[in-house]
């Protein structure tokens, strides 16, 4: 039986200099598209090695530390219904810190099938607007901020 997942995830917004969003479509929900999300493999583990990790399961991608920002955010959400069993019984809300990635342009990914179906690149605002998580759409609406 596979382990219950960890209530504790990230969000990472990967951008370039021109506000581009990279978006993935997931592979269970087709048309939900997202930023990168995971879960920690462990309660202990880091949750820049969290991000890391997810950033490199899901598209194939490595990046330099300086690359990487913790945007000091932290969403707590209700899981949704149809992901719940996930969890251990009783757990219905998760806790997603956002990191940012900054690329310097756009880039080709390698997605891993089981979990996602396509990517693509997208002006922030409009990524925002595809978003199906609210978390999501909000923090990739903040990120002119962290770009100051």
């Amino acid at each position: 039986m596979k382990p219950f997942k960890i209530p504790e995830s990230v969000l990472v917004v990967i951008y370039t200099p021109l506000l581009e969003v990279l978006l993935i479509e997931r592979a269970d929900y087709p048309g939900f598209w997202q930023s990168v999300t995971g879960s920690k493999a462990a309660v202990d583990e880091p949750l820049l090695q969290t991000a890391r990790r997810e950033v490199m399961e899901e598209t194939g991608l490595t990046a330099s530390s300086g690359q990487w920002r913790d945007w000091g955010l932290s969403n707590i959400y209700e899981i949704y219904p149809a992901w719940r069993h996930r969890y251990a019984p009783g757990v219905s809300r998760n806790t997603e810190h956002v990191f940012g990635l900054r690329l310097p342009r756009v880039c080709d990914v390698r997605l891993n099938p089981r979990e996602h179906t396509a990517w693509q690149w997208l002006p922030h605002r409009a990524a925002a607007d595809r978003c199906f998580s609210p978390s999501n759409a909000e923090a990739i609406l903040l990120l002119p901020k962290f770009m100051a």
